[in-house]
């Protein structure tokens, strides 16, 4: 975790946030990982990544559209894979863009 995240990660907001996503997900489907449908969900992630930019905005924090239940594995591919946040930079709002191919 970044420092400049660990305030909001750690705030009533966001815990409240996480688990009402989890009891959704629970709900829908058991709360397995909506990437590869076979593992529980461990982690909630932010699709749109936080940034410095928006880490204060609860459009994109705290919005269940925004989120996603996923197992440790398909997390860990997910920052080490092909959507890492160092094959891409981020445009005027903070979001990320591919970067272009050398």
């Amino acid at each position: 975790m970044q420092d400049w995240a660990s305030k909001f990660y750690h705030s009533q907001a966001w815990l409240a946030c996480r688990r009402s996503y989890i009891a959704s997900r629970i709900q829908i489907d058991g709360g397995l990982c909506e990437h590869c449908h076979r593992k529980p969900g461990k982690i909630v992630h932010h699709k749109i990544y936080l940034t410095r930019r928006n880490v204060n905005d609860p459009t994109i924090t705290l919005n269940h559209r925004n989120l996603e239940y996923v197992c440790q594995d398909c997390h860990n591919d997910e920052h080490l894979g092909d959507h890492s946040p160092l094959r891409y930079r981020l445009d005027a709002w903070g979001n990320p863009l591919p970067l272009s191919e050398p």
